[in-house]
């Protein structure tokens, strides 16, 4: 099966967000996150993205979704993939993953 590179956009913020008391701050969670998924899929092509939802790119649709994370009161780090919120607040690798292998990807 032949798939194209996957853009993970995390969205998330300095501060942690009210409810995330104990959780990592969103930017240990990218980091996390990219680690994992090189491990589980190594050598296949995605692209990771860290947006702060109160400093956002001009980049229309990622500075749309970041105010969307604000007036909805979302539970950041949001973890984004082809526009479908895969995780929320504390992401599941297990959601992630399963997400990617639907569109291709192989774990090893």
């Amino acid at each position: 099966m032949e798939f194209t590179e996957i853009e993970i956009v995390l969205y998330g913020a300095e501060q942690l967000c009210p409810s995330c008391v104990n959780l990592p701050s969103s930017k240990e969670t990218f980091e996390w996150l990219e680690a994992a998924i090189s491990r589980k899929f190594p050598d296949q092509p995605y692209k990771m993205s860290y947006v702060d939802i109160y400093n956002p790119p001009l980049e229309e649709k990622k500075r749309d979704f970041a105010q969307k994370v604000i007036e909805e009161d979302l539970f950041y780090p949001v973890v984004v993939i082809k526009d479908e919120i895969v995780g929320e607040g504390n992401p599941r690798l297990k959601t992630i993953f399963a997400k990617l292998e639907k569109y291709g990807y192989q774990a090893v």
